[in-house]
């Protein structure tokens, strides 16, 4: 049989198939629904320092091919994910990825530390689309020498595999690709969610009680896609591709384009069991083409067939 086992530098999976962060919560909803098969990784929500409530309602909608959502990081803070959640997650037999999240780089190296000390942990993803609030309230991810200084940072603070998930919102994501391999990051998420704006044409102002929100779903596919196949042009780092993943061909296109794995997010809204479909779709395809890993694919649709790297 066709192997899915993918490597992401140091981190080992026997899938491509991660949830993406805060489109899963802890996975207790999701338990009773879904199949361990093909499950790579669990993402888990966003933590941060202290206990968020998150945004005013209304907090998601949807739109064309997609939804807005402005939850603003609910989640329930580190202490009490240490306490309660964690040990609850050690129940899934995959391994398990924390997503933090701060306003200041001491709050995101606050968490590394705290959590470096924490069994069953195989790696962290950094969400860089928060506002740093000492900056103003640039975000990490659309400076890149902000976004260095601040992977750096948390390098020196956690051992383990580091991942940087990206903001599309910027100019050129390869260029804060390259800086979160200088400040030490091995492994590249992309894309969070493109910014948009529902407006209730009755009440004549914006639908989300935030004003704006996050854009996910199919809608975004094509930027991520992009985005994903330029990371990989310009750079010698593992992808996780996230945006818009429905289906086993939408996962295709992302590891032809560079990514060695894929999250799924918006889907897992619309059928729980969309994750052990793709990975029988993936083993399928792998069958039907006579190859033997998934791996053979990465980045198949670039011209040269090889990588390009550029430090």
């Amino acid at each position: 049989m066709p192997s899915l086992k993918v490597k992401l530098g140091l981190l080992e999976l026997e899938s491509p198939l991660l949830t993406a962060s805060g489109t899963f919560g802890f996975g207790e909803e999701y338990a009773p629904l879904m199949a361990m098969e093909g499950l790579g990784a669990l993402i888990t929500k966003t933590i941060t320092l202290e206990p968020r409530l998150g945004n005013p309602s209304p907090r998601m909608v949807e739109t064309p091919a997609g939804m807005l959502n402005a939850i603003g990081l609910q989640n329930p803070g580190l202490e009490n994910f240490i306490k309660i959640e964690l040990p609850r997650l050690h129940s899934w037999t995959v391994p398990l990825i924390v997503s933090i999240a701060g306003e200041t780089e001491e709050e995101y190296v606050t968490l590394a530390r705290a959590l470096e000390g924490q069994s069953g942990i195989a790696a962290l993803e950094l969400n860089l689309s928060c506002p740093n609030v000492k900056k103003g309230g640039i975000l990490f991810g659309m400076d890149a020498a902000l976004l260095e200084s601040l992977v750096g940072m948390v390098r020196a603070a956690w051992s383990g595999p580091l991942i940087a998930k990206l903001t599309p919102n910027v100019t050129a994501i390869e260029e804060l690709a390259r800086a979160a391999a200088r400040g030490g990051a091995q492994i590249i998420s992309a894309i969070n969610t493109l910014r948009g704006m529902v407006i209730d044409i009755t009440a004549r102002r914006p639908l989300l009680g935030n004003l704006a929100g996050g854009l996910s779903g199919p809608a975004i596919r094509p930027v991520a896609v992009k985005m994903v196949y330029d990371i990989y042009a310009a750079t010698s780092m593992p992808v996780i591709g996230v945006g818009g993943i429905m289906n086993t061909d939408d996962a295709l296109q992302f590891v032809l384009a560079g990514a060695a794995a894929v999250a799924v997010g918006t889907a897992n809204f619309v059928e729980p069991r969309t994750i052990p479909r793709i990975a029988a779709g993936l083993r399928e395809y792998l069958a039907e083409n006579g190859l033997h890993s998934l791996q053979e694919l990465v980045g198949a649709a670039h011209n040269s067939g090889q990588r390009t790297e550029d430090s």
